[in-house]
């Protein structure tokens, strides 16, 4: 009988999927859950996913699943012992298992960087250069967080890995529409509705270009109520605002908007771009962070965040994307960022290390 070699898959104490960090967290787990059964008769590894009761059996019966406590940031008993632990994200502060043998980290973004300062950002970079300190291997999504890693927290054990994430196609999902939009064309941005997200140079697009209908989806937060507010005022009537949309809604969106707009400040990696260009989207960009990495040549970008001119650089974009087989380059573009794809890269990380 072969000897089991136990896998944590540190997930934390999410809340919810309708995030990035959510979203890579239930697809990336869904992807490895697939390939649960092979690699337990062929490599005798089995997963045990960590995360709250309520989300117990999400992935199926072929991995484990164990319970997240508040008193696990300081010290985590198991009575099973790990050959290793990946922690999904920077995120999560719930330690691996007393006694766990290998420990990777995931790292999203250093957005630290940008929006501490003084003591707070020191505090900020001396506590994830702790974390890396004890990894035996370091996973970055991109590779803009790689270099950011290698120049703001290093030297590390091991220089870390790139592995892009997955991105979700839902042009074959279920759609539903929402209410009031189906009546004229429409440009879409999808986030989580935060600062870093530049809602603001958004809104400052839709004042300079009044007759163009803008569609902002997020989650409901103090933040979007902030945005909402700022729309009133500035009597931004083209500006609609819908919260907390089903993966239905979203994928209706994605297949009727005429283009995505998602000029963020700040980026580990952002996939809704991708996943609008899974649908052969015209997406624009900021040039900041991980976002040129991500969209490639296919995506257009800002360079400055005025409206006028990101009204020019959309309309450029728009036009240029009418042209015959663009449509196809973009979605072409999408596949390369597949789930599938990125599990197959951590299964092979795992097995190195578990080779050691």
């Amino acid at each position: 009988m072969t000897t089991l070699q136990h896998i944590g898959l540190g997930l934390g104490r999410i809340r919810h999927w309708h995030d990035g960090l959510g979203e890579f967290s239930r697809q990336l787990t869904l992807a490895l859950a697939q390939q649960a059964p092979r690699l337990r008769e062929e490599h005798g590894i089995r997963f045990h996913v960590h995360l709250p009761r309520a989300y117990h059996g999400e992935f199926g019966d072929a991995v484990g699943y164990l319970d997240t406590h508040t008193t696990q940031r300081w010290l985590h008993l198991r009575t099973q012992r790990f050959a290793l632990w990946h922690t999904f994200h920077q995120h999560n502060r719930l330690r691996a298992p007393l006694g766990t043998q290998r420990r990777i980290e995931t790292v999203h973004d250093l957005n630290f960087l940008h929006t501490k300062s003084g003591t707070k950002l020191a505090r900020y970079r001396e506590r994830m250069r702790d974390r890396l300190a004890h990894a035996d291997a370091t996973i970055a999504i991109t590779h803009h967080v790689a270099g950011d890693i290698e120049r703001e927290l290093g030297p590390l054990r091991t220089a870390p890995q790139v592995i892009h994430n997955g991105a979700t196609d839902l042009t074959r999902s279920p759609q539903q529409p929402l209410d009031g939009l189906a009546d004229r064309p429409f440009l879409l941005h999808i986030s989580r509705m935060a600062p870093t997200k530049n809602i603001a140079a958004l809104l400052d697009l839709a004042a300079a270009w009044p007759e163009q209908r803008i569609v902002l989806a997020g989650a409901t937060s103090p933040y979007s109520t902030e945005v909402q507010q700022q729309v009133a005022a500035r009597a931004l009537g083209n500006v609609v605002i819908r919260l907390d949309i089903s993966e239905a809604q979203k994928a209706w969106l994605y297949a009727h908007c005429t283009g995505f707009l998602f000029p963020s400040l700040a980026e580990g990696f952002g996939l809704p771009p991708i996943e609008a260009m899974h649908f052969g989207k015209p997406v624009f960009l900021s040039r900041l962070t991980s976002l040129p990495e991500v969209g490639g040549d296919v995506a257009h970008y800002f360079d400055r965040f005025d409206g006028a001119q990101m009204r020019s650089v959309v309309e450029a974009g728009l036009a240029a994307d009418r042209q015959p087989g663009r449509a196809a380059a973009i979605a072409a573009h999408a596949r390369g960022f597949s789930w599938q794809r990125c599990a197959d890269a951590h299964i092979a990380l795992y097995c190195r290390l578990l080779a050691r």
